[in-house]
């Protein structure tokens, strides 16, 4: 029985979060989340005053699992390598292969959907995007300092745009997946990013 408010609460937070994915926030209503999670209206305004109170929420939810995410491949791939191209490498290759064990299109990217609707936010929300966007960016650019100073690169780079290129990666392979409906879509930019990594920075034998 005391499980059963936070039950009831992650059930509106699961259906929101698949509805706004699928139709965007301005497409999800309230009573459709309502509908979906199978919930009373009372339940919902329970828990969420407002649909962007439910809105925050997620976002939140999503900017946390992104960081850790984000974290835990990095923390996996300087354990696995003390060379800082190689853990770059790694760090690459550990999102390759998991978006490799893909059975169906990922279904998409949360921040995407908040964005195409972004004047329906206020500055509190747009702010935790923000700040996950350059958590990723900041991570990999430090990264790839410690790759430039020790592996000149065959061509002039800037580390800030080649960090946020693993993002745009990301975020347009998302959509290539979703259109065609191919699931290794995904893993097979990672690996062209690999490969350019790869280019820029190891010398012939």
């Amino acid at each position: 029985m005391s499980n059963q408010p936070v039950n009831t609460k992650e059930k509106i937070l699961d259906a929101a979060r698949s509805m706004i994915l699928n139709h965007g926030f301005a497409g999800t209503t309230v009573d459709a989340v309502i509908k979906q999670a199978g919930v009373s209206k009372g339940a919902f305004f329970h828990y969420f005053p407002t649909k962007n109170d439910l809105g925050y929420v997620l976002i939140q939810q999503y900017a946390e699992g992104d960081a850790k995410h984000l974290d835990g491949n990095m923390e996996k791939a300087e354990g696995l390598s003390d060379d800082p191209l190689q853990q770059l490498l790694i760090f690459v290759k550990l999102f390759e292969q998991e978006m490799k064990s893909l059975q169906e299109p990922f279904p998409g990217c949360l921040f995407a959907s908040y964005l195409n609707n972004s004047e329906l936010f206020d500055e509190k929300i747009l702010g935790i995007i923000r700040e996950s966007m350059l958590a990723w960016r900041t991570r990999i650019m430090d990264k790839l300092e410690e790759v430039i100073e020790k592996y000149p690169p065959r061509r002039k780079v800037d580390p800030e745009s080649l960090a946020d290129m693993m993002m745009v990666t990301f975020e347009g392979a998302f959509v290539l997946s979703e259109s065609l409906e191919d699931s290794q879509i995904i893993a097979k930019q990672l690996a062209q990013y690999h490969l350019h990594l790869k280019l820029l920075f190891e010398k012939d034998e």
